[in-house]
């Protein structure tokens, strides 16, 4: 969509707790301005996929047309976040023949086609295939090889891959509501746009985004994303926790969590209770906010305890002097900073998105990272016309992406 010259950007944030739908113009091609939100509580969807597609189809509805309203636009596509077990990644490389000439941007797209020839299963879908740096006859380390002279072109491409099905159910949703889906981004790539500064994407950095369902992960070195990985484990974990622990019911249990959970239980005073109704109590009874909180510490230090072995199974584990940025919502909890970097030993930060105007007033906040960093996608995408005629291949999955990449690549190029 664009309005007087200036594109609008839409991005549909499906999450397992909430569905938030965000409608923004681009201001000055580099920054964009809130003119629409809708956020709807979640339904029919568990860990990032969908578990009821009638119900999760009327959330996201709901939720769109939330944000048609308060923009006073409509809503015909969007970029839309992606998040689940199902995701997983491999690094591969392309490499094409150049026959000692001048590199074009045509060799580029060759080597990036070379890259995506890998076994991929026919119920897997390619999602992204990012580069990682391309060498030249040997010359590793090389951002733009375009014009330069050589023979042998080499690319490493990030390709992170998803369920073929879950996928189609996903956009099946979405279509539901008339909109149709431009592309989808992985929740921490989205969220990465937002939180990470080039510094530590430089340094080498992991950006956590700790939803209710899942725990998604993308570690940064040089500039470049080097691996992702999404948990299966989330805010939601550390809630039916609490409502089994304590005997409540789930609804009163993030209520608790939220009013009076911390991550640390040594932090908290041995005489601080607060009154709640448990199950089979006819009063509320009291309390002890440490026991809460030796309940909630065990989950997240179980939570950090995965995403430092799934760090340690990458092999980046060393390269990481940037430590970590948490955002998502569960990032909110009291305490969760200290916990991570006791665990993981590694500097930790919370993050959330900033500079933002319009109607920002909910959106402050490191639960709506992903929501705010896929406007960010958007308004790459929308800085550069098509690539007309430029067809990547695919291994199972649409070519979508494959287009705007090259797109985005040509914007790169001098």
């Amino acid at each position: 969509m664009k309005m007087a010259d200036e594109p609008i950007v839409v991005g549909i944030d499906i999450g397992t707790t909430k569905v938030c739908t965000l409608v923004a113009r681009v201001e000055g091609g580099s920054s964009f301005r809130i003119l629409g939100v809708g956020i709807e509580p979640s339904q029919g969807i568990r860990k990032g996929t969908i578990v009821d597609l009638q119900a999760a189809s009327q959330a996201i509805a709901r939720s769109i047309e939330k944000a048609e309203r308060t923009s006073g636009m409509e809503i015909t596509s969007a970029l839309v976040s992606l998040a689940g077990s199902h995701v997983s990644s491999v690094n591969s490389r392309g490499v094409v023949g150049i026959a000692g000439r001048v590199i074009d941007q045509e060799d580029v797209f060759r080597a990036l086609d070379a890259a995506q020839a890998v076994a991929i299963p026919h119920n897997r879908e390619i999602i992204h295939v990012i580069q990682r740096g391309f060498v030249v006859d040997g010359q590793d380390g090389i951002r733009m090889p375009v014009g330069m002279h050589g023979y042998r072109l080499e690319v490493e491409a990030h390709i992170i891959t998803a369920a073929a099905s879950t996928v189609e159910n996903l956009r099946q949703c979405v279509q539901a509501s008339g909109v149709e889906v431009v592309q989808f981004v992985l929740n921490p790539l989205a969220s990465a746009e937002v939180v990470l500064s080039d510094t530590e994407r430089q340094m080498g950095v992991v950006v956590c985004d700790i939803g209710g369902g899942t725990t998604d992960m993308a570690i940064y070195i040089d500039g470049d994303i080097w691996h992702t990985m999404v948990l299966g484990i989330g805010g939601n974990h550390i809630t039916s926790d609490i409502a089994h622990g304590l005997r409540l019911p789930l609804s009163q249990a993030e209520e608790i969590k939220k009013l009076y959970g911390h991550a640390v239980q040594s932090d908290i005073p041995e005489n601080e209770t607060f009154s709640t109704r448990i199950f089979g109590e006819e009063r509320p009874v009291e309390i002890s906010r440490r026991d809460l909180a030796m309940i909630i510490e065990a989950r997240v230090e179980e939570i950090f305890d995965l995403i430092l072995q799934e760090i340690k199974r990458s092999g980046y584990d060393g390269l990481l002097p940037a430590g970590v940025v948490l955002t998502g919502g569960s990032s909110l909890l009291p305490g969760i900073r200290t916990l991570a970097s006791q665990v993981m030993g590694l500097p930790v930060r919370i993050a959330k998105p900033e500079n933002l105007l319009g109607l920002t007033d909910q959106l402050n906040s490191p639960a709506y990272s992903t929501s705010v960093g896929l406007l960010s996608w958007a308004m790459m995408m929308s800085e550069t016309p098509a690539a007309a005629g430029k067809r990547s291949r695919k291994k199972g999955g649409s070519s979508e992406f494959g287009d705007w990449f090259k797109s985005f690549l040509k914007r790169l190029l001098p």
